[in-house]
């Protein structure tokens, strides 16, 4: 079992106090550092396919070798943020990925673009692999699932940043602009949440397991049933969600809708209401339960796909809204339960949810894209929906109960 808290600080830093809006504040400016590079190139694809004559799959393995690259890296993260502490890792983690970041719209080729974009996500793996880790570390218990809310509402809020800036500059200069300028964001926000992070009061190192050890670990989380679930919901959501936004852009762009690409972007917008659901759904499962809240952001998922297949904006736009609502509440309990729900190997546990998560981005998110080139935007929102039911499904097969999260949290 892998230990990292020390005695002496037995309840963390407890909601309200400078420790505890030092923390959420400094991992609010690494989720821009890391979401806003992540997802850059997602609002300028269908610029990158014109511009390079490329296809609108082969366009969107900007996006999902950097999250490939990612889900490679959380475990190698997590084992290493063990050994030398989570700050530290996080610092590394996003001060090389903020250089690469702003070498990548220098690369001359699709093929270097491609590589670099690869390495720049293994660096930012080292943020979701830790963070959650670190919170359920130092905060308080009884305020842990809402700042772990609060933390993947920062995330939402980075992921928009990136794409709002990337759409309209890369529009007006090219995509290349477009990219630089959010890995110069990225810059600004790293350096802020080196300033602001406080330095760990909980953390142990834990003892190196060796290869062994580390599998025993691995393994038994993935021999759970209960976190499995939640391990093949993140695969699931993610990599729906993820295609729904690479492709979407290419949909508005033609008949009978013809957007351009700086009002295409504004779609990113939707993103603020996963900033509100994340949290509301954090607070809401102390209440309700996380399975209910997890199953009611699943059915708001489908609900708001199914709107997207009619062809009238208006209708659009609000199926995407309920979708990323949906998809973000979801994602905060995920997230949040895969850390809190094992005894041991805390940090392991998450590392294995971001894995999953990010293996969907990848590997669902350009499925997608073959999807919809073959046969349009109904396939692929149908598949979305048939993939979000299935894992409601398996995520009431497999947390039966619906007791609420442990500790009363505070709604507001």
């Amino acid at each position: 079992m892998i230990v990292q808290a020390i005695p002496e600080a037995p309840d963390g830093h407890p909601k309200g106090s400078p420790g505890y809006r030092r923390i959420l504040a400094g991992l609010a400016m690494a989720g821009v550092a890391t979401f806003a590079q992540l997802y850059s190139t997602q609002a300028v694809l269908p610029l990158i396919s014109k511009d390079l004559g490329i296809t609108a799959a082969d366009a969107a393995l900007s996006v999902s070798l950097a999250t490939a690259g990612l889900a490679a890296s959380v475990l190698p993260w997590s084992f290493a943020a063990d050994r030398i502490g989570r700050v530290r890792a996080m610092a590394i983690a996003i001060g090389a990925a903020t250089v690469l970041g702003l070498v990548v719209p220098f690369a001359p080729a699709l093929p270097l673009v491609l590589g670099l974009r690869a390495l720049e996500g293994i660096a930012l793996g080292g943020i979701p692999a830790v963070a959650i880790a670190y919170l359920n570390e130092e905060i308080g218990k009884a305020h842990a699932a809402l700042a772990a809310g609060s933390y993947v509402a920062g995330t939402t809020l980075g992921g928009l940043a990136g794409r709002l800036v990337a759409g309209p500059l890369g529009e007006i200069w090219g995509w290349r602009a477009g990219t630089l300028a959010v890995s110069v964001l990225a810059a600004v926000s790293a350096g802020l949440f080196l300033l602001l992070v406080p330095k760990p009061r909980r953390f142990a190192p834990a003892p190196a397991h060796g290869m062994r050890g580390a599998a025993k670990v691995l393994l038994g989380h993935l021999g759970n049933p209960r976190l499995l679930a939640i391990y093949l919901q993140a695969f699931v959501l993610m990599g729906g969600f993820v295609a729904v936004y690479n492709y979407l852009g290419f949909r508005l762009h033609a008949a009978p809708f013809t957007l351009p690409a700086s009002v295409v972007s504004l779609l990113f917008l939707a993103y603020l209401s996963g900033t509100v659901s994340s949290r509301w759904g954090a607070a809401l499962s102390l209440r309700f339960g996380r399975r209910n809240v997890l199953l009611a952001g699943i059915a708001c998922m489908a609900a708001g796909m199914a709107l997207t297949l009619w062809d009238l904006l208006p209708t659009v736009l609000a199926g995407l809204l309920l979708f990323t609502a949906g998809f973000f509440a979801a994602h905060s309990i995920g997230a949040a339960w895969s850390g809190t729900l094992p005894a041991g190997g805390k940090a392991q546990s998450a590392s294995l949810y971001n894995l999953f998560y990010y293996l969907g981005s990848s590997v669902l998110g350009w499925l997608g894209g073959l999807a919809f080139q073959s046969a349009g935007w109904t396939a692929l929102a149908w598949g979305v929906i048939a993939l979000a039911c299935a894992t409601a499904v398996v995520t009431a097969v497999a947390h039966p109960s619906a007791k609420p999260a442990p500790a009363a949290v505070p709604a507001s």
